[in-house]
C-alpha cells in the first residue's frame, strides 16, 4: 500500500444503476383514480400516449388487496396491504398485471411497484399467523407508526429476521414472476438501511432493478436505492412562488452541489400523491409560476416526475379514500412536459447521476432571476429562468459560455455573447441547448 492510498476519493454511491435510467423520467400512476373504470385493463389503452409524451419509468402505486378493517373512506388507502402477493381485485387480476408489464416492456419503457414494508393492514394474515413481526404498544397491542394519524394501519418490527427473510421475498416473488423493474419503497426512512441494502443485493441478482425511495437522505444512496426524494426543492419551489425565499432557492442550488452525492438521483416535481391528497394541487400552490416550477424541476439535477393528470391540466386534490377520476383534457403542459423530456433525451448535460452536467451559476443582475448550465461530453444547457411576477431586463455574464445555441422553446437559433441581454415576462423562462 503506498503512503496516500488510505487518503484516495473513493465514490459515494457503490451500486450500479441499471443503464436505462440515466436519461430517464418518471410518471406516477393512481390507478383508481386513472379511468372511470380504475382498471389496470382501462389504464393500458393510455401506454402509447405516455410513451408519446416521453415517459420512461412508470410507478404504479400499490396494486395489492386494501385491508377492511378500520378501513379509511369507502376503499381505503392502497398503502393498507392486506396481502402482499395479490392483485386488488378493484383493479384485476394477477394475469392483467402480468399483461399490463409485458406491453409496457414491448413499448420501450420500465415500470417500478410501489411497497409498503414497514407496515401492513390490522387484518393482514401475518397479524395471525406471526403476531411476533409487530411492534407493540405498552399494553401489547399492534400499534399504528407512532406520531402519526396511520390508524389504519399497523407497524412491522425489522428486529425480527424471519419478517426481513419475508419482506425481502416477497419482492423478489414480483421481479421473478411479473418481470418489474424495481420498487418504489414507502417510508424508506422508516425502515433501517441495512434491510435495504441487502434487498437491493438480492434484487440485483435476478435481473438489474431501479429503486426510489420516499426519503431524502444520503446514507440510502450508497447501497439500496438509486433515488430519493427531493422535497428540499418543493419547499423551496413553493416559497419563490408566492413572492419569498429566492435566496433560499439559490442555496439549494449551492447545497445540491457540494454536499449530495453524485451518482445520487434526486427526484424532482411539482407534485405527487402526498402534495397533492393533503397540501393542495399544482395550480392552487404555484399559480402562475407553475410552469416555471416545471421547467426547472426538469433541467436541474435529478429526474422529473410527472403525478398522474398532471399532463391534463388538474387542478384539484383527487380524493384519496375513494373513487374520484381524473378528467383527461388537452391541455399546454402535456406540450411543456413533451418539450422538456425531449431535451433531456437529447441533451447529455442533463443526464442522471455522476454524468450529468453539474450546476453552474451564471451571474446577472437580476433581482429574481436563477441562471445557470450544466455541461458535459461537449452538450451544454442553459436556464434562465425568472421567479417573479414582474417582467425584466437582466445581463448575463456569459464568460466561457459564449456561442451559438437552440432556443429550445421557440424553436430557432440563438447566440450568447460575453455580456447578454435578455428580456423575460413574469415567470419567463429561457432554455438553450448546445449539442455537438
Amino acid at each position: 500500500m503506498t503512503a496516500l492510498a488510505q487518503y484516495q476519493p473513493q465514490p459515494y454511491v457503490e451500486l450500479q444503476h441499471p443503464a436505462w435510467a440515466e436519461s430517464a423520467v418518471i410518471y406516477q400512476v393512481n390507478l383508481r383514480q386513472f379511468t372511470p373504470e380504475g382498471t389496470i385493463n382501462a389504464f393500458k389503452a393510455h401506454l402509447p400516449r405516455l410513451k408519446e409524451l416521453g415517459v420512461d419509468i412508470l410507478w404504479l402505486m400499490p396494486i395489492h388487496p386494501i385491508g377492511v378493517k378500520n378501513r379509511k373512506g369507502s376503499l381505503g388507502s392502497p398503502y393498507s396491504v392486506q396481502d402482499y402477493y395479490a392483485v386488488n381485485p378493484e383493479f384485476g387480476s394477477m394475469e392483467d398485471f402480468k399483461a399490463l408489464v409485458a406491453e409496457i416492456h414491448h413499448l420501450g419503457m420500465y415500470v417500478i411497484l410501489d411497497w409498503v414494508a414497514n407496515h401492513s393492514a390490522w387484518d393482514n394474515p401475518l397479524t395471525l399467523s406471526h403476531p411476533e413481526w409487530y411492534t407493540k404498544n405498552k399494553h401489547g397491542d399492534f400499534q399504528p407508526t407512532p406520531w402519526y394519524d396511520w390508524d389504519d394501519i399497523i407497524e412491522f418490527d425489522f428486529n425480527q429476521p424471519d419478517l426481513r427473510q419475508y419482506m425481502t421475498n416477497a419482492m423478489k416473488y414480483w421481479v421473478k414472476t411479473t418481470d418489474i423493474d424495481g420498487f418504489r419503497c414507502d417510508v424508506a426512512g422508516f425502515v433501517p438501511v441495512d434491510f435495504w441494502n441487502n434487498v437491493r443485493r438480492e434484487l440485483d441478482e435476478i435481473k438489474p432493478v431501479f429503486m426510489l425511495a420516499e426519503w431524502e437522505s444520503r446514507d440510502l444512496h450508497r447501497h439500496a436505492f438509486d433515488m430519493t426524494y427531493d422535497w428540499s426543492l418543493w419547499d423551496k419551489l413553493i416559497a419563490v412562488a408566492n413572492g419569498k425565499g429566492f435566496n433560499a432557492l439559490v442555496e439549494y442550488m449551492a447545497h445540491d452541489v457540494k454536499t449530495f452525492p453524485r451518482d445520487a438521483y434526486r427526484m424532482t416535481f411539482t407534485d405527487n400523491h402526498d402534495k397533492n391528497a393533503w397540501e393542495g394541487n399544482p395550480h392552487l400552490n404555484f399559480g402562475a409560476a407553475l410552469p416555471a416550477a416545471i421547467v426547472l424541476t426538469a433541467v436541474v439535477n435529478g429526474m422529473p416526475l410527472i403525478y398522474n393528470g398532471q399532463e391534463a391540466g388538474l387542478a384539484r386534490s383527487l380524493r384519496f379514500y375513494d373513487r374520484d377520476p381524473i378528467e383527461w383534457r388537452a391541455h399546454p403542459h402535456a406540450e411543456l412536459y413533451r418539450a422538456l423530456f425531449a431535451l433531456k433525451h437529447q441533451n447529455l448535460a442533463l443526464r442522471n447521476g455522476k454524468n450529468g452536467g453539474v450546476m453552474v451559476r451564471i451571474n446577472n443582475n437580476g433581482e429574481k432571476v436563477l441562471s445557470f448550465y450544466r455541461e458535459s461530453e461537449g452538450h451544454r444547457m442553459v436556464a434562465v429562468i425568472n421567479f417573479s411576477d414582474k417582467a425584466v431586463n437582466v445581463t448575463l455574464q456569459c464568460g466561457d459560455i459564449t456561442g451559438r445555441y437552440r432556443d429550445w422553446f421557440q424553436r430557432q437559433d440563438y447566440t450568447l455573447a460575453d455580456s447578454a441581454d435578455i428580456k423575460l415576462g413574469a415567470w419567463d423562462y429561457l432554455i438553450l441547448s448546445q449539442t455537438k
